[in-house]
């Protein structure tokens, strides 16, 4: 027993003898790769996906080592074009993986998409200012509203389903829009770079529209599903509530006053924030599958 332990450590000794600082960091980055893309798919449909591919794995090994040929031959044949279908499979997936990485400082920086605190505030201080008057105008009527505002992904699939407007923002032009009985009303403003750039756009729904609750209106819905598609802020008031909420990076909070929102707003697009921070009550993430009912 003494001389079978001796055989392990010393082989276990052979073994790490031989590992570079190369190695470390290979298999550290392979480890934080795979944690990441476990982090992604947790709590989606790719993770349901992942589980039938695994039991297809292990279904393939039992059935190779019992001797089941036709089985097993057909379980090889639908491994062997794994990768293909995990593409296709995981499509969505991948997208906002690539999003989030093109959206990280480092890519930004790379690519020179980013813009500096002084042009950024010369182009939203005004539209900051008119976002917050319009929603708590619209709050204080209970007219529904939705403006979404675009940061580092362009929202161009968006877009196009609205109508173009470049229009600079006011209290005046978003009552009009959202006045009720306007043809533009039913839709989601978009704003790109401090203007109101088009309207009556339709939004993304939410990865996960059946865990949502379900007093929810077609308004927060949408606005939950641009957020989790893009890092865009949107700005929700409530037709029958005259509550103002936000959605940023799949989180719904409500409960904004006009120094809150304008708060939350500065800190989103001057400071880079990720995180809603502003003590507002949380109404659904899609990080977590608790609700809370309204």
């Amino acid at each position: 027993m003494s001389s079978g332990i001796r055989d392990f450590f010393d082989g276990l000794l052979s073994v790490l003898s031989t590992i570079k600082p190369i190695d470390i960091v290979d298999v550290l980055i392979l480890a934080y790769v795979i944690y990441m893309l476990l982090k992604l798919i947790r709590e989606t449909r790719a993770g349901q996906l992942l589980k039938g591919i695994l039991l297809l794995v292990i279904g393939y090994w039992i059935s190779k080592l019992i001797g089941l040929t036709a089985v097993t031959y057909i379980l090889k044949q639908t491994l062997s074009i794994g990768v293909l279908a995990m593409i296709i499979l995981f499509q969505p997936e991948l997208r906002r993986a690539l999003e989030k990485a093109g959206r990280t400082k480092f890519g930004i920086k790379l690519f020179g998409l980013g813009q500096g605190t002084d042009e950024l505030q010369q182009k939203w201080d005004p539209a900051i200012e008119a976002i917050c008057d319009s929603c708590v105008e619209l709050s204080a009527t209970c007219t529904g509203a939705l403006i979404v505002v675009e940061r580092q992904v362009r929202l161009g699939e968006q877009i196009e389903t609205g109508t173009i407007m470049n229009a600079v923002p006011s209290k005046e032009v978003f009552g009009n829009i959202f006045y009720p009985k306007t043809p533009l009303h039913d839709g989601a403003v978009i704003m790109r770079d401090g203007i109101i750039l088009a309207a009556a756009c339709f939004l993304p729904k939410p990865q996960k529209d059946e865990l949502i609750n379900k007093k929810l209106g077609s308004r927060h819905r949408a606005a939950i599903g641009m957020s989790e598609n893009s890092d865009a802020i949107v700005i929700v008031v409530s037709e029958e509530t005259g509550q103002i909420s936000v959605a940023l990076n799949g989180v719904l909070t409500r409960d904004y006053t006009r120094d809150k929102l304008k708060k939350l707003l500065e800190d989103e697009i001057f400071n880079d924030k990720t995180e809603i921070s502003i003590g507002s009550k949380k109404l659904f993430s899609s990080r977590n599958e608790k609700e809370e009912k309204e």
